[in-house]
């Protein structure tokens, strides 16, 4: 099956999740994408959505959807959002596209965070996929010799040739080469580093369920 194909497959098991004349939150990303379009499709009367990324946000405006900013709101019921690694125990990678912070304070509102993800996103060990880590510009020299003192190779994200800008305004370093034995752990730490804003390791914001896209369909693992 088509990776295109599992993750409509999974985005379509989530609105199992949604229910009516709720504020749902909805993450950013390929997977979520096809989430907000199966939700337009959805018919249920929503009262709305708080998203973490201005595409989301536009995304969920061109199917009719209201979108409330997160300090409008109270807690959400429930949270929508891919990852890019997930391990055993729920804690995932997120940050690939580059709304981690966004994501992890609508993540910390919601009672329920339900990951739609294919199969390929599942690994033993978080660091497979680099680390994402946004930073303030003017800490990147200091954190990247930091995460190289760990053992980590901190890389500039850029695009087109210049340094990648995140709806937040700020930069993103991608770390190489660590193994996340103990994510909550490493959350905690890198994430009291000056110039660290936020760190796309979520342990402490973990899933509380996964919705897995396989061949023979989607496996739904629940996390203690």
């Amino acid at each position: 099956m088509m990776q295109d194909a599992l993750k409509a497959m999974v985005a379509r098991a989530a609105l199992a999740y949604v229910r009516p004349g709720e504020i749902v939150g909805v993450g950013t990303g390929s997977t979520v994408d096809k989430f907000i379009d199966a939700l337009g499709l959805l018919g249920a009367p929503l009262a709305g959505a708080v998203s973490s990324s201005n595409a989301s946000s536009e995304r969920l405006r061109a199917h009719g959807i209201r979108v409330f900013d997160c300090a409008e709101v109270g807690e959400l019921g429930v949270y929508i959002d891919g990852a890019d690694e997930i391990d055993p125990n729920g804690c995932m990678v997120k940050g690939g596209g580059g709304a981690l912070t966004r994501e992890k304070i609508v993540a910390a509102q919601s009672r329920q965070f339900i990951c739609i993800a294919d199969e390929s996103k599942q690994v033993p060990v978080l660091g497979r996929f680099p680390i994402p880590v946004e930073i303030i510009p003017m800490a990147r020299g200091r954190i990247t010799r930091q995460f190289a003192k760990m053992g980590g190779r901190a890389q500039l994200r850029c695009v087109d040739g210049e340094p990648f800008v995140t709806d937040n305004g700020q930069n993103i370093l991608d770390v190489h080469g660590l193994q996340i034995e103990e994510p909550l752990a490493f959350e905690a730490d890198v994430s009291q580093w000056p110039g660290v804003v936020c760190v796309g390791v979520f342990a402490r914001q973990r899933a509380h369920c996964c919705l897995l896209g396989t061949a023979s369909g989607v496996r739904t693992l629940a996390f203690d």
